[in-house]
């Protein structure tokens, strides 16, 4: 892959979380009723994130989870004949609660479908919300998310890469093109 261009830095990122933190509140008329379920493996930062930042506007603890959808992935067969299966861990009752299900990067949709098919296995939410950092397009099921960092629209031979500090060691969205 080659580097095209950086989309957003550490300082826009950290704009991004308190945007959708406040906009989260609002929503939802406050957090009493809400669970932050991170997609692995970048959602997981992303939520910790918007946790944190929640926590820091209302001033109480919002309950936090994490989702391995690997088993639920309509394309396992072609992503490896022995998939890495990581823990999903999700310690509170989501029946009956708002999920907000996060994740780094919103493109085809399959990834949410996944992501909404395992939430379903472990309960029945009131609701389920989206939260990404980035919709790039190329929506191939009707899946739309409910608070967006930014669109970029981008064409199919282009990937867009976001890096956490948590996992990667640095923090920002880059866009990077398939030779």
């Amino acid at each position: 892959m080659k580097f095209k261009a950086q989309i957003m830095d550490e300082q826009a990122i950290g704009r991004v979380v308190t945007r959708i933190a406040h906009e989260i509140i609002e929503k939802n008329k406050g957090v009493d009723e809400i669970i932050l379920v991170g997609i692995k493996t970048r959602g997981v930062p992303f939520t910790v994130r918007l946790a944190e930042k929640i926590e820091s506007i209302e001033k109480k603890k919002v309950a936090v989870g994490n989702l391995d959808i690997t088993l639920y992935r309509d394309d396992l067969s072609k992503l490896d004949d022995n998939p890495i299966v990581k823990q999903s861990s999700i310690h509170y009752n989501i029946t009956n609660k708002i999920v907000i299900l996060v994740d780094d990067v919103l493109y085809t949709g399959r990834t949410v479908r996944a992501a909404m098919d395992a939430l379903m296995d472990i309960g029945r939410p009131k609701a389920i919300q989206l939260a990404v950092l980035i919709d790039r397009g190329h929506r191939e099921l009707p899946i739309r998310a409910d608070f967006v960092g930014k669109n970029v629209p981008t064409s199919k031979n282009e990937v867009v890469c976001v890096h956490f500090d948590e996992v990667d060691h640095v923090n920002d969205v880059i866009i990077c093109e398939m030779l």
